[in-house]
């Protein structure tokens, strides 16, 4: 069956049919009620960060970002469905005051170079101010969900932030191209190709996907051949509360920007080398070195393994856990990351299922159309 949604009506309740297996009205009203929650966690989040911002620092830098990573290889969909910045974004559209504009083009290819130099920019600033400062992590929050209201009342759908401007997406593109399950799209009742390709509902999508722009392919090189040594060279700078100077302030890019530089001419010269069929597995094995450099220093630091004392702790385990434990679960974890992201088989799924396109609707007579 194509993976277009076809709509019918059962008992004036609309039921989308995917693949065979009925979606109802109340799926839809389960994945408001799970939207609902996860926005109040992250509010709950943001005023502890105000409020109680050792409590909020903790939750937030090493709860809730330490699962990102597993859940963009594994179920990225997920995580795009329940999103509170994403549900956010989109308020305007659900409540009808979007003006529903298009990006073209260079629009698009223009807000995902911007959301790579964002992410390169953003992340360091982690060891010089947001990974101490409640403050400055709620106020990076409040800024960024500003933005994503602002071109939610402008753009379509997940145009503009989801699939744009949010430094988060390239990330999830690199991540997530091989991901073990597909689930209904709970933002977008129908398509309108407010994007082309559509992250969410393009099989194996990566960052390379679009070349249509110099902007798209320049993104698309930075963020798969510069985000693993970008990674390495983040966790090699300790956390500092007292940079007093503009110099020690911008050493906190120094190593991450080596890394970057390096990783990125290895993956740019290898490009020129390996057969055009092949650059996919390079690039997933780029993204998977990525992850993996992730976990290798996230795991113990979330543990009190860590190359700097306590930073990035959740909790000291030190006198219970043996380093060597440690070892096996940082290998364990890289190991299946490489496993799903470069030497499983291709599954082509997408990341949601995509719903009706909305030039095809058809109204049943009696009906009105969804």
């Amino acid at each position: 069956m194509a993976d277009v949604i076809n709509i019918v009506f059962m008992a004036g309740k609309p039921i989308a049919l995917i693949d065979g297996r009925q979606i109802s009205s109340r799926s839809i009203f389960l994945w408001r009620m799970v939207q609902a929650v996860v926005w109040m966690v992250g509010a709950s989040i943001l005023i502890c960060l105000l409020f109680f911002p050792a409590t909020g620092i903790l939750l937030f830098w090493n709860v809730l970002i330490p699962v990102a990573p597993a859940l963009f290889v594994t179920g990225i969909g997920i995580w795009r469905n329940v999103c509170p910045l994403a549900t956010t974004n989109l308020l305007p559209r659900h409540l009808g005051l979007s003006k529903k504009k298009k990006l073209s083009a260079l629009q698009m290819g223009v807000f995902s170079l911007i959301a790579v130099v964002a992410l390169f920019i953003i992340v360091p600033l982690r060891h010089a101010l947001f990974n101490s400062s409640g403050m400055a992590t709620a106020l990076l929050i409040i800024s960024t969900a500003a933005v994503s209201v602002a071109v939610g009342l402008v753009y379509e759908w997940k145009s503009a932030w989801c699939s744009g401007l949010c430094p988060i997406h390239p990330v999830e593109k690199l991540y997530g191209g091989n991901v073990l399950v597909s689930v209904p799209n709970a933002h977008c009742d129908q398509c309108m190709n407010c994007v082309v390709p559509c992250p969410d509902s393009t099989p194996n999508i990566s960052p390379k996907s679009s070349t249509k722009t110099i902007y798209h392919k320049l993104s698309g090189l930075l963020i798969c051949g510069g985000l693993p040594g970008f990674i390495w060279g983040w966790f090699h700078v300790p956390d500092e509360t007292k940079l007093t100077t503009v110099n020690a302030f911008l050493s906190v890019y120094r190593m991450p920007f080596t890394g970057l530089a390096i990783t990125l001419s290895i993956y740019a010269m290898l490009l020129q080398v390996v057969k055009p069929k092949s650059e996919r597995i390079l690039t997933a094995i780029f993204a998977a070195s990525g992850v993996a450099c992730y976990y290798w220093y996230r795991i113990p630091s979330l543990f009190g393994f860590g190359l700097f004392n306590k930073d990035g702790q959740l909790i000291n385990l030190t006198g219970i856990l043996p380093q060597w434990g440690v070892l096996i679960i940082t290998v364990s974890v890289g190991m299946l990351l490489f496993y799903v992201l470069v030497v499983r088989e291709r599954n082509k799924k997408s990341w949601l299922i995509r719903p009706q396109f909305a030039a095809k609707q058809r109204a049943m007579p009696g009906k009105s159309s969804v």
